[in-house]
């Protein structure tokens, strides 16, 4: 078992709505971060070595070391061995949606695939906030495509009036029902939402980089995501969460709050200890949007035995979080699990004659 596998992300939405825009902003905040990236078309892609390779087939080496494949949906698979091959060393892979096939295809295929490197990552949907009701009436596929996203990044936000904004939200709210939705201009979203930022060791985490400085204006790229409005400097905010507890948690009251998460909350990773309901292992678990898997791992010999999460989101109330999370513990001797207390959990371990699991 590995708990390093590559989270996959795909990227979806209508012409315009700003996700080419919102993959360039990853590209270029990567950093210590190598993003493989799955598209099938590199036209918006403001990486000249991206518009010459631009064809399908193609696989491009991109200066900050990240990579680039020109693909179509037959080929998916066969690119995720190739972007997964331990030599390309990638943190992370992002497939743009458009032109591949139906968002809903895509997560599919991805947890469908039998390569063991790659886990889901979620399904990211982005909307034009000033042409949303246009995209719908053009898109109507918009109403079947919301409700499936794990988060729906509310895009140019810096277009409309605060009043127009919170329709959209509303609306798109009441379509996507339990997604997250954050609000982005020029496509500027924090990518640790996403997936763990890798920091270099000669960097301070958080310090600005020379591409926050260089690009901080927006990205530049022909998509259109504003024009120079100060908001679009910084990013979408988020909260993380951390969680330390020396007792070991309830398997049915961790299901149980995993099962209702809260709204906002997108992504939990970390490590469980179950206690005598499973004494030998630590639970490493990955959680994003409606997505839950455990893996299971001996404790390693001489380590304390803690339960050690982080939970990412926006608008998440914190405290609340602590809360429902510290009543998950098992309070003394007399709150022993019964031997069908991790049936639960053990729904979401995945093995190799099973399919990937979902959370509903």
């Amino acid at each position: 078992m590995t708990t390093q596998q590559i989270p996959v992300v795909v990227l979806a939405g209508f012409l315009g709505a700003g996700k080419t825009t919102l993959l360039n902003h990853l590209l270029r905040s990567s950093r210590g971060t190598r993003i493989g990236v799955m598209v099938n078309d590199f036209g918006d892609i403001g990486i000249d070595a991206m518009r010459i390779a631009g064809q399908v087939g193609s696989t491009v080496s991109l200066g900050n070391g990240c990579l680039c494949c020109a693909v179509d949906a037959s080929e998916l698979d066969e690119y995720l061995e190739v972007l997964t091959r331990p030599e390309s060393r990638l943190d992370v892979i992002v497939i743009e949606a458009s032109g591949l096939a139906e968002p809903q295809e895509l997560v599919r295929m991805v947890l469908a695939s039998e390569n063991e490197r790659i886990v889901y990552g979620g399904l990211v949907q982005v909307v034009d906030a000033a042409e949303f009701s246009a995209t719908r009436e053009r898109h109507p596929e918009t109403d079947r495509h919301l409700p499936i996203a794990d988060l729906v990044v509310v895009n140019k936000t810096d277009r409309v009036s605060a009043a127009e904004l919170l329709a959209v939200r509303e609306t798109v709210g009441g379509l996507a029902g339990k997604a997250v939705i954050v609000d982005a201009t020029h496509g500027r979203i924090d990518p640790e939402l996403l997936f763990d930022r890798v920091v270099p060791e000669d960097e301070i985490e958080g310090q600005m980089s020379i591409e926050d400085i260089l690009y901080g204006d927006g990205d530049g790229d022909g998509g259109g995501d504003g024009d120079g409005d100060p908001r679009a400097h910084t990013h979408t905010s988020y909260e993380t969460v951390s969680l330390t507890a020396a007792a070991p948690l309830d398997p049915r009251r961790l299901m149980a709050f995993l099962d209702a998460r809260p709204e906002g909350l997108y992504r939990i990773k970390g490590f469980i200890d179950f206690g005598a309901a499973d004494p030998d292992n630590r639970y490493a678990v990955h959680a994003v949007g409606r997505f839950l898997r455990f893996y299971p791992e001996r404790w390693p010999d001489g380590e304390e035995r803690l339960t050690q999460l982080v939970l990412i989101g926006s608008g998440v109330d914190a405290a609340g979080l602590r809360k429902e999370l510290v009543e998950c513990e098992q309070h003394g001797p007399q709150d022993v699990p019964d031997e069908q207390s991790m049936w639960g959990v053990l729904r979401y371990v995945q093995r190799s004659e099973d399919g990937p699991e979902t959370s509903e």
